[in-house]
């Protein structure tokens, strides 16, 4: 019985890592993405740059609280884990 909780709670650690990671990767991917079409779009249109800078910040939240919630999650299993929780209700019967 522990080896398989030490399992659970080794395979939920991995797993926590790989959703941060990921999070981390796709936010950094998404931020050089949204700078880039707003250098290109305020070289094209410099009169627009305020409104664009605006639109920027805006989805520049929205896109880091993306990772923010696989951070949450990722937390979630490790300290309260549905899992583990699980397998212990499993063995009490």
């Amino acid at each position: 019985m522990q080896a398989l909780i030490a399992q659970v709670q080794g395979m939920t650690v991995l797993a926590a890592a790989i959703i941060i990671g990921l999070a981390a990767i796709g936010t950094a991917l998404g931020f050089a993405i949204l700078g880039g079409k707003f250098l290109e779009a305020s070289a094209r249109q410099p009169e627009l740059m305020p409104q664009l800078q605006t639109k920027l910040f805006v989805i520049a939240g929205l896109l880091d609280a993306i990772s923010m919630i696989g951070v949450g999650v990722a937390l979630l299993y490790t300290f309260s884990n549905p899992f583990l929780a699980a397998i212990i209700a499993a063995a009490g019967k």
